[in-house]
This record gives structure tokens, sequence and C-alpha cells, in this order.
């Protein structure tokens, strides 16, 4: 199964709930009228593109219908799927032009963050680069054993410590063994809880340091992994975590399995984060570089299929 077909696939779900139920809302209509953009808002509040995003849309979708002369209620599905890809676009790749470069990757408990750092490592030891993992989740007792198991799977090397262990140390580690044995990307798992910010803040600031000094020239990502099944709560988690670390893009999960992709339109247009993967399987690779285009074709199918 090529790419796109994995990700049209992946958002069956939200395709039915939103794509769908818009596609039959359209054809009940004569004309574009105020009415039609009410009932489009609501689909979208329901598919939990939110409140305020889904405003943004028909605003635009009203402005572009009156500067086009676009009088066919049809033809807004097109213009909705055009004005997707463009609020979805942009700032999508990894930066990972320094040897090493370092990830940090964070996120709560339980929503595959573990098995995201597994992919990414995949993905790219798959392009030729040598990738070490930092177990710095050391609070949890089997964030180790789970990590091992995917630095297996990938081909890549672990650096760990017992539990209980400092994560910064473990950051540490980690970024002396790539200096050491060459390797081009360090990807660092972090503690996922978020029961007491300050204390999420205190360690993340931590290893934050810890990179600063002893990679001060690295490129750096900073990606929250979030649960698209949660909906809204995505978005209040990618809040939280924002305040507390410099977050540099989205990891959304578990796409396949839930209606409510259209979080990813509310996590970019009301947080300003761009989303860098996404989740569409429990393959190896069914983590998928994010494609703005590819995602708005899969959701709003050009020729309704």
């Amino acid at each position: 199964m090529g790419l796109f077909s994995k990700m049209k696939a992946g958002l069956k779900k939200t395709r039915e709930s939103m794509s769908e139920s818009m596609t039959s809302m359209l054809h009940s209509f004569t004309r574009i009228d105020e009415d039609l953009f009410e009932e489009l808002e609501e689909i979208l509040v329901m598919s939990d593109v939110g409140v305020p995003t889904a405003e943004r849309i028909c605003t635009e979708l009203r402005k572009r219908a009156k500067e086009r002369g676009v009088t066919e209620p049809g033809k807004i599905e097109g213009m909705l799927r055009e004005l997707v890809a463009e609020m979805l676009r942009g700032d999508s790749e990894l930066k990972l032009g320094t040897k090493p470069s370092v990830i940090l990757v964070v996120g709560v408990n339980g929503v595959g963050k573990t098995t995201t750092i597994g992919k990414i490592a995949a993905m790219l030891e798959k392009q030729g680069k040598k990738v070490i993992l930092g177990a710095a989740d050391t609070f949890r007792a089997a964030a180790v054993e789970q990590l091992d198991i995917w630095a297996k799977r990938a081909g890549a090397e672990i650096v760990s410590q017992p539990q209980g262990s400092d994560p910064a140390a473990v950051a540490f580690d980690a970024i002396a063994a790539a200096k050491s044995r060459g390797a081009d990307v360090v990807i660092c798992d972090t503690a996922g809880r978020m029961h007491n910010k300050k204390n999420l803040m205190e360690e993340l600031a931590k290893i934050n340091r810890v990179v600063e000094r002893e990679a001060p020239q690295a490129d750096r990502e900073v990606l929250l992994v979030l649960d698209a099944a949660t909906g809204q709560n995505a978005i209040s988690q990618a809040r939280e975590f924002k305040a507390a670390a410099d977050i540099t893009g989205i990891v959304l999960t578990k796409l396949d399995g839930t209606s409510h992709g259209g979080v990813v339109l509310a996590i970019r247009e009301e947080l300003g984060l761009p989303v860098k993967f996404i989740g569409v399987g429990e393959q190896l690779d069914d983590l998928q570089p994010f494609d703005a285009d590819a995602f708005a074709e899969a959701l709003f199918p050009a020729n309704g299929g």
C-alpha cells in the first residue's frame, strides 16, 4: 500500500464523520446561504475542528465564494479542501542538519510515545542515519524495557540508566555516546506525566540545559505526541506542554482508530504548532511524515471516493 493509500485508509473514520456528513448536507441545499454555513460550521465543530477554527474556515469560505462568484453548494467542498491544505502547510519536516541532531519526545503516558520514538528511529535508520535512543523516562518501570525492544526493531542503539536515575544524566550520556560513536541523531524519551506541571517543567528545563551545554550547535526538535482519539483533550494537553516546553511540532497518533482527525486543524490554527507525523496504523512504517495536501485530499477526496 502506497503512502497516500495508507493515509486515506487511516483517515477513513474521520472522512466518514466529516466529509460524508458534509456532502450529504451540501446536497440538501440548492444555493449557498447563511443556513448552509451554519450547518457546515456545526459539522466542523462536531469533527473536533474546534469552534474558533470552524468559525475562521466558514468566514474564509464565505469570502472566497463571494469573490469567485460561486453559487453552487457542491463547489464548497473543493474550496474547503483547498483551504485545509493551505492552513496545514509549512514546517512539517524535521530539521536535522547537524551531527548530532537532537529530538526530545514529550507527551502523557498512553499516547504512543515510545512506539513513536521507535518508528521515527526506524525511519531515520532507513535513510542511512545512525540513531541513538536515550531512555530518559526513568520514572516508569517498563519505559526502558519498551524502548529497548523498539531500539532492536529499528536497528538503533540505546543508552539507559536504572529506574529512578536523573533523566538529564541519561540525556548527557546519550549525547556523549552520539559524539563518540559518530551518530547522526539522538532521540530522547521523557517522562510522560502531567499531574505536576512544575516538576515536568523543571525536568524538561534541566534536559534542555544539558543539550544546550553538551551540543550547543545541534539542531533540536521537541516533538509532542498526542492521541488523536482524545479529540479536544489533545488541544488541552498541547497547551499545557507548549507552556512547559519549546514544542517544535506535533506527532498525532492513532488517527486510524478515530473520527476525531479534525483536531489537526485546531492544533495548527489555535496553537500555531505544525504537525510533523501522523500515525495511521500499528506497523513500523505506519507513522508517516505529514503532508498537508495529501491530508486534505484524503479527507475530502476530489472524486468523492
